[in-house]
């Protein structure tokens, strides 16, 4: 009797040691955001301007702005010189896009727009260009659900991976992007990332990103995403089908929300 309760002792204790042995995928994002230097340390530079280059590398066509951000109450604006992909590609002159308290508005030379479905389609870039440039500070927010996945080496760097995906009842969307991080050890940067896009009829967790850094009044920002849609056959291209460039990246510049309407 004593030697089956030492085997169930020791059996217990390979399990909980195991276990104990599985990295804390919460954490592991907080040790992350304190990498790029916390959403309070964003949040205190009030607001951002930046050169938005959007670029498909074989198609050689883009959609440059100049983008406007606001952190208190997500606050985005755009003006377009060049729109050939996602705004607007049949019009000619300068597109402005704005979204001030969740209220998406557009104007072409000027004259504002009320055509719903181009609404709609500003409505979902000003979020996620502005969740594009905020995303590692946000990947804590209320709603994520965190899953630690395993680990996996790339060309010599060890990473984490955690899955995090949204609690449709508590982010008040019926559809939510999932994502797939590769947070390097040494670093704690997400290097890569898989997401999906259910607005664009990409459910799966399928399309690669990834990502340089610099750093910018001590936070590391996003500079420059590289991004590979899966193909008909869900294999990944060995060249990016879309490459994001920030650049003249500018904080602090005394933008109110009134500066953004239309």
């Amino acid at each position: 009797m004593k030697v089956h309760l030492i085997t169930l002792c020791v059996i217990l204790f390979q399990l909980s040691d195991g276990i104990a042995q599985n990295p804390n995928p919460t954490k592991l994002i907080e040790e992350m955001q304190a990498a790029v230097g916390s959403w309070d340390n964003l949040h205190a530079l009030k607001d951002v301007s930046f050169t938005y280059d959007y670029l498909t590398p074989l198609a050689n066509l883009r959609d440059v702005s100049s983008d406007r951000f606001i952190f208190e109450g997500d606050h985005s604006w755009a003006v377009y010189t060049t729109h050939q992909i996602n705004v607007m590609p049949q019009a000619e002159g300068v597109v402005i896009q704005a979204l001030v308290d969740g209220l998406p508005s557009c104007s072409v030379n000027g004259k504002l727009v009320t055509d719903k479905e181009i609404l709609g389609g500003t409505d979902f870039l000003r979020r996620a260009n502005y969740f594009w440039f905020v995303m590692n500070f946000k990947l804590n927010d209320p709603g994520t659900i965190h899953a630690y996945v395993g680990e996996e080496s790339l060309d010599g760097t060890a990473y984490h991976k955690v899955r995090v995906t949204y609690d449709s009842g508590k982010t008040g969307k019926p559809q939510n992007d999932g994502y797939l991080l590769y947070i390097n050890k040494d670093t704690k940067l997400v290097d890569q990332f898989y997401f999906s896009l259910p607005a664009m009829g990409v459910n799966e967790i399928a399309i690669k990103m990834k990502v340089d850094y610099e750093t910018f009044n001590g936070v590391k920002l996003p500079v420059k995403r590289y991004i590979y849609m899966p193909g008909k056959d869900g294999k990944l291209g060995t060249e990016p089908g879309l490459v994001q460039t920030s650049s003249n990246i500018k904080f602090n510049n005394g933008f109110t929300p009134a500066d953004f309407k239309l």
